[in-house]
């Protein structure tokens, strides 16, 4: 497939002509999205469970920025163990992931649970569209999303700076500000990781085991970033609907 890797002009991604190279990628990009969409469902239910475990609540409650800066960590260096470890050590690591969301998010969703559980339907089906919009875009654009990309990822850097001030000092108007800079950020991201998935299918190489492997990798790392950014967006228009309640 590495002779088939599309190429860039003047900021444009040019797309391959081949109709059995696209069934190829447009299975790839599927594999991509049930590994992500499962992990979406893994993340509810192991909230589900801890929101009605009050000894694991209390843990999930009790963790604060510990959880927040485990859910980073792992999120930092699971790239890594996916990409040089074994199939069976990527996969782990995946759930693994999906699994800390879950947990570290159960307080969350239990108290929407207390307050308002039509805020929690809300929101995934605006994080769902919303997704969905700016995936098709990624996926559909001849523009080339790179430094877009790049420019929301140094944005995200200054907004998650701002995050961690705001656990300490606990500014609601800051807070507000801080869902709505993450989720415009997070769907540039989420656009640019689609296009890049995209675009990485043809850097593989050819048919056989070691093709097999190398989409097998990419496909797991591409549903853990696509996966976060879900998340993340889920979140942060949660909170934002919060904000809008009250």
């Amino acid at each position: 497939m590495s002779d088939q890797q599309p190429r860039q002009w003047g900021g444009a991604v040019a797309q391959p002509a081949s109709d059995v190279i696209n069934e190829g990628e447009r299975a790839f990009m599927l594999r991509v999205f049930n590994w992500m969409a499962l992990a979406v469902a893994f993340t509810g239910a192991v909230s589900l469970f801890v929101a009605s475990v009050p000894v694991l609540l209390a843990f999930a409650q009790g963790a604060g920025i510990i959880g927040f800066f485990a859910i980073i960590g792992l999120g930092l260096f699971a790239p890594r163990i996916i990409a040089t470890k074994s199939l069976n050590a990527a996969q782990i690591t995946f759930w693994a992931y999906a699994g800390l969301w879950g947990f570290f998010i159960a307080p969350i969703i239990n108290l929407y649970l207390q307050v308002d559980p039509g805020l929690l339907v809300r929101a995934f089906f605006i994080t769902s569209a919303t997704f969905a919009g700016v995936s098709l875009y990624g996926y559909t654009t001849k523009r080339n999303l790179t430094r877009v990309g790049t420019f929301a990822v140094m944005m995200i850097l200054g907004v998650l700076v701002a995050a961690v001030v705001n656990l300490f000092v606990g500014n609601q108007m800051l807070d507000l500000l801080i869902s709505v800079a993450v989720v415009g950020l997070f769907s540039a991201v989420t656009a640019w990781e689609v296009q890049s998935l995209r675009q990485s299918y043809y850097d593989s190489p050819g048919t056989g085991e070691a093709g097999e492997v190398v989409i097998a990798r990419k496909s797991i790392l591409g549903a853990l970033q696509l996966y976060g950014s879900f998340v993340v967006l889920f979140v942060h228009i949660l909170n934002i609907l919060g904000h809008m309640r009250r």
